[in-house]
């Protein structure tokens, strides 16, 4: 039972952040696309719309980029240049 609850929480830790990019990126192409518009009273594009799609886009995918990364790395997937440095004796 205990292992069941920790890969759920493993999941939630990789699709909340996974959500949270989808929304950013959802934002951002909405705030781009809101400028062709023919009924919006504003011209131009809605900056602080944008702006929070930007943050939370780019903090979802370094947050699963970094995940996978470190994942990969104490499996020993990555390549030489990215591997742990071991201390010389």
């Amino acid at each position: 039972m205990r292992l069941i609850i920790s890969r759920f929480i493993a999941i939630l830790l990789l699709v909340i952040p996974g959500l949270a990019a989808t929304y950013g990126f959802l934002a951002m192409k909405d705030a781009l696309f809101a400028q062709f518009d023919p009924n919006a009273a504003a011209a131009g594009i809605p900056w602080g719309k944008f702006t929070l799609g930007l943050i939370l886009f780019a903090a979802g995918v370094a947050f699963i980029g970094g995940w996978t990364f470190f994942r990969d790395r104490k499996r020993n997937y990555v390549a030489p240049r990215f591997r742990a440095k071991r201390k010389k004796r």
